[in-house]
């Protein structure tokens, strides 16, 4: 599993500035680490992506096809980088975006996304520093409260066993109710935010089909993209574009374990459909435009039920598919679920030490009540903005944790870590140590493989179409042992 993240971008006093440009300049400034430049910049390859191959069984042609999604890195080699940690930082349609290496359970998403957040918190303290370029804010939000939204993606790696049509039909309940503990919150209801109020979800409102393959219009509950990076006959990546980008650690948990959860017990044939929505675009903006969690939601089989009791139902599903014995961190996962949804059937204002949205209301409701503000006060939406700054001496969250407001799973040590070490268990190891070892003779990587230039008469690629290979315990020793990548190679391609 894993996230990518857009990072919403300003360049204070320049509102006409060029946000493709911004975004450039905000990569590249990370790049420029010694580390990460002193072997010349290794290219992102594109040669096995297919953004546009749908799991419904069909590929389209160019009509949905963005070419600036692409256009600055390979047109120019610019505005991209692959880090030592396995991770990718690039350009993605005008936004700066955090990629984070593939790992295999939820704290490490945690870890490596919050390392994307101290990522961009130093690229732009180093682009602030850069001729002729100036200080660039950053945001780690999903909408710019003038009709545009960016996004929070996560990856989900399943068996192509698995019937499509189960995951659209399991899935999607799952999808529109779990915002009651991973929604980001948001001062404004409507895409533009032009009706005063506060909601659970930044990205509720921009959501528009239930099923479908585009990302940035017409924005689907359940994305069909079918890009795997691995084996194809094997595995599909689910692809989830439905999140808010959060920065309370909890939330960031609680999303992609519970989300890894359901995913397993639909793979397994676990649900029997009684959870299925009427309206599920429809239901998703409710829940999120009422904060009090009253709103009942209806189902197809004709009951109603808040948000928080189907959750609750799927807890108790989950419960019984997973056991008593199941491994710690399943375990913590289901104990974190079942503590946070009792205290939102309680009061919701009980976690605003543990998630974003009550958090974040807590925060405006002190405004409001301080200096007598209506929900259509601007101040408000500033003040909305500012939580979500990833610089630590601005970003309003940031203030919350120094103070000790905030719950964690981590320390400040681990992330930092984080931002050039590699997880251990995932081909993530190989690639980013790669990176770090060989940085003059490693030409060019993607998610499923590694490229070296080693002085023969053509490029040798190294495939990784397995991504639990390829860790520290498979090939660790091989990188103490061989100073140079052709001594690497010469081994891999014996074996």
């Amino acid at each position: 599993m894993g996230t990518e993240i857009e990072y919403g971008i300003s360049v204070p006093g320049q509102p006409g500035a060029n946000p493709m440009v911004a975004s450039s300049q905000i990569v590249n400034a990370y790049a420029s680490r010694p580390e990460l430049s002193k072997g010349g910049r290794a290219r992102w390859d594109y040669e096995e992506e297919t953004p546009l191959r749908d799991a419904r069984g069909f590929t389209y042609t160019g009509a949905l096809y963005d070419p600036a999604e692409h256009l600055i890195d390979e047109d120019t080699g610019l505005a991209n980088a692959i880090l030592t940690n396995g991770a990718r930082l690039y350009v993605d349609h005008a936004h700066p975006e955090y990629s984070t290496p593939e790992v295999t359970n939820p704290r490490e998403v945690v870890l490596f996304d919050k390392a994307g957040e101290m990522t961009m918190a130093e690229a732009a303290r180093r682009a602030a520093h850069m001729p002729g370029i100036g200080p660039i804010n950053l945001y780690k939000n999903n909408t710019d409260n003038k009709g545009a939204s960016y996004g929070a993606h996560e990856n989900y790696l399943m068996s192509r066993q698995t019937p499509f049509a189960d995951i659209v039909a399991h899935f999607t309940p799952f999808l529109v109710t779990r915002q009651v503990f991973c929604g980001a919150g948001r001062v404004g209801i409507g895409q533009d935010a032009s009706e005063p109020g506060f909601q659970i979800s930044q990205r509720a409102d921009f959501f528009e089909v239930e099923v479908g393959l585009e990302t940035t219009l017409k924005r689907p509950i359940i994305n069909t993209r079918d890009e795997p990076h691995a084996d194809a006959e094997r595995y599909r990546r689910l692809h989830v574009i439905i999140g808010d980008a959060n920065l309370a650690e909890y939330a960031t948990f609680l999303k992609v374990g519970t989300a890894s959860i359901v995913l397993s017990m639909i793979e397994a044939g676990a649900f029997d459909g009684s959870l299925a929505i009427s309206e599920p675009v429809a239901e998703l903006r409710a829940v999120s435009h009422d904060p009090t969690l009253r709103h009942k939601i209806e189902l197809r089989s004709g009951k109603r039920m808040t948000a928080v009791e189907m959750q609750q139902l799927l807890l108790e599903q989950a419960e019984d598919y997973c056991g008593s014995d199941c491994d710690p961190d399943t375990r913590e996962i289901l104990d974190q679920w079942a503590f946070v949804l009792d205290a939102l059937a309680r009061d919701p204002s009980e976690l605003d030490d543990m998630l974003d949205w009550p958090a974040k209301l807590a925060l405006l409701e002190r405004y409001r009540d301080r200096e007598d503000l209506g929900w259509d006060s601007a101040k408000l939406q500033a003040i909305d903005l500012q939580y979500h700054d990833v610089r630590p001496e601005k970003g309003l969250y940031h203030r919350l944790l120094s103070r000790g407001s905030m719950r964690r799973l981590l320390t400040d040590a681990e992330v930092t870590e984080a931002m050039v070490e590699p997880p251990a268990d995932t081909r993530a190891f190989f690639r980013g140590r790669c990176l770090e070892r060989y940085p003059t003779e490693v030409v060019a990587a993607s998610w499923d493989s590694v490229i070296f230039d080693v002085g023969s008469d053509s490029l040798v690629r190294v495939p990784m179409m397995e991504p639990e290979r390829g860790t520290k315990a498979h090939v660790g020793e091989l990188f103490d042992r061989c100073e140079a990548a052709k001594d690497l190679l010469d081994i891999i391609t014996a074996e």
